[in-house]
């Protein structure tokens, strides 16, 4: 075993191997998508429904600061103004709150479909350490964090300058243009910022998707080793295997072998090949298989057929369709009811019995 941690991972994960990194929770996701499309909806549902929201705020605002005349502050008053303003405050975020939600939800499950783990939030002590906090602190994928963070901040502060750059001829003439369409146009110039920031944090999300699965699937990697355990885990030891098939062949065997002395004939090939024959015609339509082996199995049964005066009779080309085409406890082959007949009648005259 101390040979195994030295060995390479070159295998392909297993399918049960995948199926226990999900189930624990491990899956290749990379948490740029979903961050984008929040923020592409968020963006989209505020340029949809600007209007409506500024309307709705409006009215708030003139509603809660507008009085014909003073009201009375009390307990009651203030209780029965914040309900009211909770309840048209929730009007107003919960659209986009949920639409944002249900973006979220859907990107994650289009990364890695639906999986349910309670591993991952489990705690662990091991979390808290100090040793291995400070290990994760400075480990290759926490270098690898920084260095996408640090991309990200470039990308955008160069997608920034570029679109500010682009608008600096029409900031320079606002001077001359009313309050109105200045803040018009910052709402414009904030939304133009925004998509193309989003467009270029989508690529980025789209090459951390590539590196997270490839990163996943070599961690997921197995030696040759760690593949034979697990199917050894599977399909059972060979070993083990070989011994209960021979345990199941002895035990049958045996049992075969307590037929012999009822048969009523045994025929052989002469040496290599033996098939007892049992014929009961108040039970059986035709002759049965009750023993049959080669080799020294063959010679048991002769044996076992002597020792218990069975008939042993050669018939070379007979034992070898019976041995080749019939089980233990088949039938004859109804294509040779005629020459298991015969040697039925032969035996049955032997002993001075009626064949039925």
């Amino acid at each position: 075993m101390a040979e195994e941690g030295f060995q390479e991972k070159t295998e392909k994960a297993t399918p049960k191997k995948r199926r226990k990194a999900r189930e624990e929770g491990q899956v290749a996701k990379s948490m740029e998508i979903p961050s984008v499309f929040v923020l592409l909806t968020g963006v989209v549902i505020i340029y949809l429904f600007g209007g409506y929201m500024f309307r709705h705020l409006s009215a708030l605002m003139r509603d809660f600061f507008t009085f014909e005349k003073p009201p009375l502050v009390d307990a009651q008053y203030l209780l029965r103004l914040a309900g009211d303003l909770i309840q048209r405050l929730l009007y107003l975020v919960v659209p986009v709150f949920s639409t944002v939600f249900m973006a979220a939800l859907i990107t994650n499950f289009m990364q890695v479909g639906f999986v349910l783990s309670s591993k991952t939030i489990t705690p662990k002590l091991s979390n808290v350490s100090p040793q291995k906090g400070i290990k994760r602190l400075f480990s290759t994928k926490a270098l690898a964090e920084l260095i996408k963070s640090i991309l990200k901040l470039t990308i955008i502060f160069v997608v920034a300058y570029i679109v500010l750059r682009g608008e600096m001829e029409s900031v320079l003439s606002l001077h001359s243009t009313s309050i109105a369409y200045i803040l018009l146009y910052i709402l414009k110039g904030t939304f133009k910022l925004f998509i193309w920031v989003i467009l270029a944090m989508a690529v980025v999300a789209a090459a951390d998707y590539a590196f997270q699965r490839w990163k996943f699937e070599k961690d997921l990697r197995m030696t040759k080793q760690e593949v034979k355990d697990e199917a050894k885990q599977t399909e059972g030891d060979p070993q083990i295997k070989s011994r209960i098939r021979t345990l199941q062949y002895e035990a049958a065997r045996k049992r075969m072998m307590q037929e012999v002395p009822d048969a009523d004939v045994v025929v052989t090939n002469p040496t290599h090949l033996a098939v007892a024959l049992k014929y009961d015609a108040l039970s059986m339509t035709a002759p049965k298989v009750v023993a049959k082996g080669a080799g020294l199995v063959a010679e048991r049964i002769r044996n076992l057929a002597r020792d218990h005066a069975i008939p042993v009779i050669e018939n070379k080309e007979l034992a070898r369709n019976l041995y080749k085409l019939a089980d233990i406890g088949d039938e004859v082959p109804s294509q040779f009811f005629q020459a298991v007949a015969e040697l039925l009648a032969y035996v049955y005259k032997l002993k001075g019995k009626s064949a039925g």
